[in-house]
């Protein structure tokens, strides 16, 4: 007598690991895009910093940094509904930042 499979033996498994993954990236992706975010916003924030320290607040470097900075809160605005405020060190969900907040912020520090 030969051996022979049930088909359903070898589904069953395989199915239950598909459903347990897509649970796990739909609950996961959440978290990993929030990190992005906050990863972002902490960068462009640095990067701001820097530029003023080498450069001044008004000086052309640190006005690409600042527009970055800009851009990494719309992209985390634009997939999120929130945005990292690295000064305060926590989430915002209202569009309220101000694109000219780190214009003159060497005179807040």
């Amino acid at each position: 007598m030969g051996y022979c499979r049930k088909p359903s033996s070898i589904a069953s498994p395989t199915l239950a690991t598909f459903a347990l993954l897509a649970v796990l990236l739909a609950f996961g992706a959440p978290r990993a895009r929030a990190n992005d975010c906050q990863e972002r916003i902490r960068h462009a924030d640095h990067a701001l910093h820097e530029a003023a320290a080498k450069h001044g607040w008004d000086s052309p470097q640190a006005a690409d940094r600042r527009r970055e900075l800009n851009e990494a809160r719309a992209y985390c605005w634009e997939h999120g509904h929130r945005w990292w405020d690295e000064d305060e060190h926590r989430w915002r969900s209202e569009h309220d930042w101000d694109e000219h907040d780190h214009e003159r912020d060497h005179d807040r520090h």
